[in-house]
């Protein structure tokens, strides 16, 4: 038997060689990241530092890949002795060559589905890299499978939206002993997104929640996934009255760049844990005026294929469709690189590309009879196209969403910081309608009705928008690896807009007091 340092030289020739006679593609769909040799190293050193020295080891990887994770703790565990180490791995490409390199080591490598797993035997240090499959990559049987599982053990029930790596979570508990110590290597955007509400439940209310560290987006633990990490640590005893837990930032797991502790009291009043990560945000205030109290917010809408519905004004005119049977629609936000959104005479934006997209709600017997071009660009790609999740769920397949033009959007997704921010506010002046890549702020009645009497507040409005501090943003976002920053409509809604509200009672004051001074008029 070679030394530890032996093992994971060999394990990482190994685990090359594996990576590249796989596609990234592929290896995306099974969510299979390989765990870097020095964040494993970190991660056992401290497990080991948080189990009482008096017990021996028992380990399980339940998605052990080539055994990162294992070889780092052969590497830290010193003369600890070590009664116990299992994993588990679905897929054999990975599993048979780990298998073949630990067979004397000690290690028994389970080569099966770890959610399909009886417990045989049970663990105090479950350390995990599970993999990171979204929820449209999980089948709706297994999905059902897997949700009447993870219920019945915990009494928790996730949401359909749920990635794969929720569920190893909760089964995993069926495997640890009691006042054993698990450690999960997931994305963090379970920390602020609506799916990882009920997980967030878990790790309060069923276990000890110990630690959780969130690495800077920036620094991208992994080179072929563009995903923001976490590790989350737990004990498994059900917490005890005023827990505390330590919430770290950046840096490294070993040497964070902020650290800070909170009561979990505080975690559950707030939807967004994210928030406590950095030392410049703070949780959300109460009775502050937020986005959704002025507008209502859509995201734009989805075409089921852009390429094939969203088409330049010289390439309609090439095919010789009616213009007639579209409408203008907003180029992506790489394009625009103006805030203020003008408009011909016509109400198309002055904007390059000049984009339309199909809006027709004719039926095909009328367009064939009518607009016999559409109707023949229609069938060069129906067979493709209209079989399309999108396009085939609705009445006619070409039938595109029903969107007014708004008169602000906000774009969807970018990159930025605590000094750019990652999104932003276009005031939009045309008729055009935005794809999904933007978000639809429509005024409700009473802005609308203010603006209607007063439309210069439109540029003003704007502009206060605008004025919204990047960290505030961002803190109501997601983010991924590499720093891309997301925001949903449901997010965005609690946008506080302290800079809107200002402008509004000022304008408000200001129509009382002219109202005042009007002289009154007399009757003839």
């Amino acid at each position: 038997m070679g030394t530890a340092n032996h093992f994971e030289t060999e394990r990482l020739s190994i685990q090359a060689t594996l990576d590249a006679n796989k596609t990234c593609i592929e290896r995306n769909k099974l969510g299979q990241f390989a765990t870097p040799t020095q964040l494993a190293m970190e991660i056992l050193a401290y497990g080991l530092s948080i189990l009482p020295t008096e017990v021996s080891i028992r380990f399980l990887d339940p998605a052990i890949g080539t055994g990162s994770f294992y070889s780092a703790l052969l590497q830290t565990k010193a003369d600890r002795p070590l009664d116990v180490a299992a994993g588990y791995e679905i897929d054999p490409h990975y599993g048979v060559p780990a298998h073949k390199l630990w067979a004397k080591s000690g290690l028994k490598i389970n080569l099966a589905d770890f959610t399909k797993a009886t417990p045989q035997e049970q663990f105090n240090l479950i350390i995990c890299n599970p993999p990171y499959v979204r929820h449209h990559h999980i089948s709706s049987t297994e999905k059902k499978r897997l949700k009447v599982e993870t219920t019945a053990l915990t009494g928790i029930s996730l949401s359909g939206l749920a990635g794969l790596y929720c569920y190893f979570i909760l089964l995993s508990r069926q495997w640890m002993s009691k006042d054993g110590v698990a450690c999960w290597l997931i994305p963090s955007e379970f920390m602020d997104v609506n799916y990882g509400r009920e997980l967030k439940r878990f790790l309060l209310e069923e276990v000890t929640l110990l630690r959780i560290h969130r690495f800077d987006p920036e620094n991208v633990q992994f080179d072929d996934a563009l995903v923001s990490s976490a590790i989350v640590w737990f004990r498994n005893e059900k917490p005890p009255v005023d827990h505390c837990i330590e919430f770290t930032y950046g840096g490294t797991h070993t040497s964070p760049s902020f650290s800070r502790i909170l009561f979990a009291a505080e975690l559950k009043t707030e939807t967004k844990w994210s928030r406590f990560s950095k030392q410049k945000i703070s949780p959300a205030r109460t009775n502050t005026p937020i986005l959704s109290n002025f507008f209502d917010i859509k995201r734009g809408i989805a075409t089921g294929s852009n390429d094939f519905f969203i088409l330049t004004r010289e390439k309609i005119q090439e095919l010789h469709l009616p213009l007639a049977c579209f409408r203008p629609i907003l180029p992506s936000p790489r394009h625009i690189n103006v805030g203020e959104i003008l408009a011909d005479k016509d109400g198309n934006p002055i904007l390059s590309p000049s984009l339309f997209v199909l809006n027709c709600r004719l039926p095909e017997n009328e367009i064939k009879k009518n607009y016999p071009s559409l109707w023949r660009y229609l069938e060069t790609s129906k067979k493709e196209i209209a079989s399309r999740y999108l396009c085939r769920s609705r009445k006619k397949w070409y039938w595109q969403e029903e969107r007014l033009a708004a008169p602000f959007v906000c774009t969807y997704m970018g990159r930025g910081n605590t000094r750019m921010s990652p999104f932003r506010f276009l005031l939009n002046h045309s008729r055009a309608i935005a794809a999904n890549t933007y978000l639809m702020l429509y005024p409700k009645p009473h802005l609308a009705d203010i603006i209607s009497h007063d439309p210069r507040l439109l540029k003003s409005i704007w502009q206060a928008l605008n004025q919204t501090a990047p960290e505030t943003l961002i803190a109501e976002g997601r983010v991924y690896g590499g720093g891309l920053y997301k925001i949903e409509p449901i997010e965005l809604s609690k946008l506080p807009v302290e800079h809107v509200d200002a402008l509004l009672k000022r304008h408000n004051r200001r129509s009382i007091k002219i109202q005042a001074n009007r002289p009154l008029r007399k009757d003839v």
